[in-house]
């Protein structure tokens, strides 16, 4: 049955390529209210997709937003696991238009990559599985119980999919879910995610003066809060790049050995990531290698600062309020809620007198972490071990996927991370892409997952 469905899907290549450029033309972009009618189209599109595939209980569910599309195929009994597989059909917007080489909306081939907003995040990871299934069952039975979950607000937060998903258990409960929606570390790099961490976001505001000063007149007097500001942001990392919130590595799961030597694996080192930035040299903390600073350690970041006269030209001014966005990575076992008071109680420690602050808490999520031990995670090694001949890399990503830990909090499901788009496919960017040899191969490594899971 396996060969008969590799093969089922290497005679049926152009067209899969021709269904994914189809739903690629459908501008579904969830942040403007302009493309609510695409997004729905979208929608139907993948509902569309499920009901030809022979799945089951097929619908377009409403939430507070835009819909999420659900269906499912329970023919392989209740001995066998079931499988959710997640996947988003929204896509971010494509300015500035003037950058792309052809159209957005206009799938176009070129070379080995097929250009589009949404090819590689994630309408071709989508599609990888739809036709990954489609191979399976047109070649015999398929071997697990399939639950499909793809949303339309997942470039947006998605918002409404917590709610979603906690109303909804009894129909999503699964043993695992796979979730295409990371991607490999290279052509010849097949990966899967094994931990995402959290974030907790702040907004952090310190006042002076009731307005604007001269500051010839009241400078040296008065404490600048730009300055106090920037004591402050300054005071929350040691000349090590630790982090200085009290309390802030007190749950902080170390790194096992096993962990490390994974971590020593990963393409991510000094050389690669000086080039990569082009800064003149890595910064932090030196007792870990920059792979394991990435994925294995929680950080404090400033995403921006903004005070004061911006301006072209000069104004002497002492401004009267400051503001700094702050964001923090978690990983096991913090949480956004223990960040939070950490945050506060740094603040109310080292905050001069002299001025006022407030701290805003505006967005959050917890960290994520899948063992190489999940059968899930065990299947799709092997998979990707047979199509591309060697062992997966098992590589923590730096950001967070909200999804992977609401499935975690509400049906206590890990997910199996990883996807077939590049790190180069420049999503979110102008002339995003999808290499194409790599989208044949993932349809592959999925037909291989399906059958390792019996």
């Amino acid at each position: 049955m396996l060969d008969k469905a590799l093969s089922y899907a290497n005679e049926n290549r152009g067209r899969f390529l021709a269904e994914l450029k189809e739903v690629l033309t459908i501008p579904s972009i969830s942040t403007d209210p302009d493309h609510n009618p695409d997004m729905q189209q979208a929608a139907e599109w993948m509902a569309s997709q499920l009901r030809s595939l022979g799945m089951d209980n097929v619908q377009i569910m409403p939430t507070g937003g835009h819909p999420v599309v659900y269906g499912e195929w329970m023919g392989a009994g209740k001995s066998a696991p079931t499988v959710m597989i997640y996947g988003h059909y929204d896509v971010q917007p494509p300015d500035p238009l003037e950058l792309w080489t052809t159209p957005p909306f206009e799938p176009s081939v070129r070379g080995e990559n097929l250009y589009a907003r949404g090819a590689a995040d994630m309408k071709g990871q989508v599609l990888a599985s739809l036709k990954a299934v489609e191979s399976v069952m047109r070649s015999g039975t398929m071997p697990v119980n399939i639950k499909w979950l793809i949303e339309g607000e997942e470039e947006i937060g998605s918002d409404h999919l917590d709610d979603f998903i906690k109303n909804h258990k009894e129909l999503l409960a699964c043993e695992f879910c796979l979730n295409p929606d990371a991607g490999i570390l290279g052509e010849d790099l097949p990966s899967i995610t094994t931990g995402l961490r959290g974030l907790a976001y702040f907004e952090l505001r310190v006042y002076g003066p009731v307005k604007d000063l001269h500051s010839g007149l009241f400078g040296g007097t008065v404490h600048n809060p730009a300055q106090a500001l920037m004591e402050l942001v300054a005071g929350m990392h040691d000349k090590n790049g630790k982090v200085t919130l009290p309390g802030f590595y007190d749950k902080v799961r170390k790194i096992s050995k096993k962990e490390h030597r994974d971590f020593l694996r990963l393409p991510m080192n000094k050389k690669s990531l000086l080039e990569m930035t082009g800064v003149p040299a890595l910064w932090g903390e030196p007792q870990f290698i920059p792979s394991e600073r990435i994925g294995g350690r929680p950080t404090l970041e400033v995403n921006g600062l903004l005070s004061g006269f911006t301006g072209t030209g000069s104004k002497t001014v002492l401004p009267a309020w400051a503001m700094a966005k702050i964001s923090c990575r978690l990983v096991p076992d913090q949480t956004p809620e223990e960040t939070i008071k950490q945050m506060k109680k740094y603040l109310k420690e080292k905050a001069p007198k002299d001025i006022k602050w407030e701290l805003e808490y505006l967005h959050g999520a917890g960290p994520a972490l899948t063992s190489t031990d999940n059968p899930g995670v065990r299947a799709l090694s092997q998979a990707m071990e047979s199509v591309w001949g060697k062992r997966p890399l098992f590589p923590r990503e730096g950001g967070s996927i909200g999804v992977v830990v609401q499935l975690q909090k509400h049906l206590k499901a890990d997910s199996v991370l990883s996807g077939f788009a590049l790190p180069d496919c420049d999503a979110h960017s102008p002339n995003e892409k999808l290499h194409l040899p790599t989208f044949y191969k993932g349809i592959d490594t999925l037909i291989h997952f399906f059958y390792n899971l019996k």
